[in-house]
């Protein structure tokens, strides 16, 4: 796993990069929340968030189980993706650290997806920040997913459900991030 994630007071482009990691490997969640944390004495909460492959029936075909979940994505595009929706964060949330791990590749039933985690001074600020964050994540970072059972794969359309949860925190600002080819 990359280093430690900066914590507050860092906002730049680059400190929001340094706190998403996307790729294959699994994380250990009590691992990431220490180092979140680290020795901040000014947090009061930690709110983290672990998505994981639940068993799907309703695409499965007749009688098949869930087989593998497998997810794509642009690298270096979905992390500047993602530290997008957390300067986004930033600005709306009083928050000291956050992280978001997501992974990619196949996925087996009961593996882990993706990890929001936030500290704050105070709980309430700290839940709003990482539903936010999964709300957008959802609906905004350059993910795919396809699901595979019984020899037949499907790509997995996006939910409106989704669209209507990252709704209601109102659009994103214009965040002002210059982004040349190749970073």
């Amino acid at each position: 796993m990359s280093s430690a994630p900066p914590v507050f007071p860092d906002r730049s482009f680059e400190a929001a990069l340094a706190c998403v990691h996307v790729g294959p490997e699994d994380f250990d969640l009590s691992s990431e929340v220490a180092r979140l944390r680290g020795r901040d004495v000014g947090v009061g909460a930690v709110v983290s968030f672990v998505g994981t492959v639940r068993e799907w029936h309703e695409h499965a075909g007749q009688g098949a189980r869930a087989s593998v979940m497998e997810l794509e994505h642009y690298p270096g595009m979905t992390e500047r993706s993602i530290a997008k929706l957390i300067l986004e964060a930033w600005r709306r949330f009083d928050v000291r650290g956050v992280r978001v791990i997501h992974r990619v590749g196949p996925l087996q039933v009961c593996d882990q997806i993706v990890l929001v985690a936030v500290t704050s001074a105070h709980r309430g600020q700290a839940f709003q920040c990482a539903e936010f964050l999964m709300d957008w994540l959802k609906t905004q970072a350059p993910f795919w997913k396809k699901e595979s059972s019984g020899g037949e794969s499907r790509w997995v359309d996006a939910r409106s459900a989704d669209d209507e949860a990252a709704a209601r925190w109102g659009g994103l600002s214009a965040v002002n991030v210059q982004i040349q080819p190749g970073d």
